[in-house]
């Protein structure tokens, strides 16, 4: 089935204000993602923002923008609006949400998100990679993936976290967040309200998993630096310098 890729990208962040517009070697970071994201080959992309200077700076690179509402509580809600604006009459089934914030992820891993959306059951795709620094298995800003392994390099996610998880010998996964849809899993999704652990571990996947929906997990070697603030910009410069 063909693929939609959607950036969403807005201009109000906190920790790093303007953060779509930051400069990564000539060139504003979402269009950074977006090249990523074309190198792919796996469909069409285009960026949902709610700032008609992020649209000016993506359509100036040659890219597709579509102009979304602010009022988005989060990237899925706005993806979702921009899948019914640029597709209204439901040619694409699969989606592709990928944060503006991720410059340095390769083309390959982008496609390695799709790759579990093939299996039976299976509503949304994500990624883990193992975790080898021993700092990032206590660190709260890694999120961790719990999962049973349905296959070589694959899990079906059981839970997401930001403690320290499973307990015991073996490997922790830390999450990557890009995630393939099924479109009418996307639907179901955006409709349902925030969940109690969404709410308690402010990690949105965990409102999917608590109403019943199948989460599987690709594993990959790249963690992807996702710039939340200076420091990750900073990372994100070096890797493009």
């Amino acid at each position: 089935m063909p693929v939609l890729v959607v950036i969403p990208a807005r201009l109000g962040a906190t920790r790093l204000p303007r953060k779509p517009l930051a400069d990564i070697g000539g060139r504003p970071m979402v269009v950074r993602t977006a090249e990523k994201a074309r190198a792919a080959d796996v469909g069409r992309v285009v960026v949902a923002t709610d700032s008609s200077e992020i649209r000016a700076a993506v359509e100036a690179a040659g890219f597709e923008a579509v102009m979304t509402r602010e009022d988005h509580p989060s990237g899925s809600d706005r993806v979702f609006e921009a899948l019914n604006l640029v597709d209204p009459d439901g040619a694409f089934d699969t989606l592709l949400n990928l944060q503006g914030d991720f410059p340095t992820i390769s083309p390959e891993t982008v496609k390695r998100a799709l790759a579990p959306l093939s299996g039976k059951g299976c509503d949304i795709a994500t990624l883990g990679a193992e975790i080898h620094d021993e700092a990032e298995k206590t660190n709260p800003n890694v999120v961790k993936v719990v999962g049973s392994p349905i296959g070589e390099r694959r899990l079906r996610a059981l839970y997401f976290t930001r403690a320290t998880a499973p307990w015991g010998e073996g490997p922790l996964f830390h999450h990557v967040g890009v995630y393939a849809f099924h479109r009418a899993a996307l639907g179901r999704f955006v409709s349902l309200p925030p969940s109690v652990l969404e709410t308690r571990e402010k990690l949105e996947q965990l409102r999917a998993l608590e109403a019943g929906m199948r989460i599987d997990v690709g594993i990959v070697d790249e963690v992807p630096v996702g710039v939340d603030g200076p420091a990750e910009l900073e990372l994100a410069r070096r890797a493009f310098a």
